[in-house]
């Protein structure tokens, strides 16, 4: 890897991170902080997003993937969330932001490689 390419993986990864913060920003504006829609936005629309790269762009996988898509996405936050959820006793909101987080992000990356694959 060359010393450019890491650095540009760099950046794109802060901007990545901004982007997340954003959005889940913009979503806990208009559909509030009980649940954390926002986080699952970013977990989806990344997952797709790398599924599309990693089909119709295996050179920019990197760049984009690792870089931009990974300071993007977060499972920290996203299992953190979940935590909280149990710990406020929401069992249900916990358990679907755990268990859909993961099925709906499955079926996000396929729907990305499917349309990645056609381009």
């Amino acid at each position: 890897m060359s010393p450019l390419l890491f650095i540009g993986a760099a950046l794109a990864g802060g901007v990545g991170a901004a982007l997340r913060y954003l959005v889940d920003l913009g979503v806990a504006r208009v559909a509030g902080r009980r649940f954390p829609w926002g986080i699952l936005l970013v977990n989806l629309s990344g997952s797709f997003a790398l599924g599309v790269i990693t089909a119709a762009l295996p050179d920019g996988a990197f760049l984009l993937g690792a870089g931009l898509l990974g300071g993007y996405t977060t499972f920290s936050t996203a299992m953190l969330d979940t935590v909280a959820l149990w710990r406020d006793g929401e069992r249900t909101a916990s358990a679907f932001n755990a268990v859909g987080m993961l099925l709906l992000g499955l079926l996000a990356a396929g729907l990305g490689i499917a349309l990645g694959s056609m381009l």
